[in-house]
């Protein structure tokens, strides 16, 4: 490891406690509100993700996530309410934390952020649903705000992922296909900082 490689180290002495922090100081710069019970629920989501075994389900071919469709599928045709609800639920953590840690990696996959963002949305708003029929009323307000504020949630999440990302040229594209189909404000920020002022009628001749 290099010296400069070396001094991009940071040693972190309670995980849950660094993504806590980190996380509230994104949202700030984010200027998204969220309530006490869903930003604790993003932080033990972000902890436990943080080892690949959680993440990631063991196949003959070696770790791997399931396609989200998959995972809509099973979860829609579980025999029981329980059963349906944890797969989505996982479809839900799944995506958010995917859409927001690996956001690059989708220039070079057929499967874009924009579907992450609209399957785990669905997700946990139809989690959240189900949840409120049972009475389960504070569960149920966690993932209806989960829902609702998905996308400036993997903003956020963005912004923890690449606190050493320095963007390039190359990444003005990308960002710009990025603000079009997600309408990602951070994506809008960063384009403005690559000197890119994106029209707002692209948008909306979308």
């Amino acid at each position: 490891m290099s010296e400069r490689e070396q001094a991009q180290v940071v040693t972190v002495a309670n995980l849950r406690e660094f993504f806590r922090d980190n996380l509230h100081d994104a949202l700030a710069r984010q200027h998204l509100e969220v309530e006490d019970q869903t930003e604790h629920y993003v932080v033990n989501l972000l902890t436990l993700f943080a080892r690949a075994e959680a993440l990631y389900e063991q196949t003959p071919e070696g770790p791997r996530l399931k396609p989200l469709v998959v995972m809509m599928t099973e979860a829609l045709e579980a025999r029981t309410s329980g059963d349906r609800n944890r797969g989505l639920q996982r479809l839900g953590d799944v995506s958010l934390f995917v859409a927001g840690f690996f956001a690059h990696s989708f220039a070079r996959k057929l499967i874009d952020i924009d579907y992450h963002i609209a399957m785990g949305g669905r997700a946990y708003r139809t989690l959240a649903e189900a949840l409120a029929r049972r009475r389960n009323a504070a569960l149920a307000q966690v993932f209806a705000e989960l829902a609702e504020k998905f996308q400036p949630l993997v903003d956020a999440l963005n912004e923890l992922s690449e606190t050493s990302y320095r963007h390039s040229d190359r990444d003005i594209l990308r960002l710009y296909e990025l603000w079009l189909k997600t309408g990602s404000r951070r994506s809008y920020q960063l384009l403005r900082r690559l000197g890119v002022d994106p029209a707002p009628a692209a948008r909306t001749a979308q």
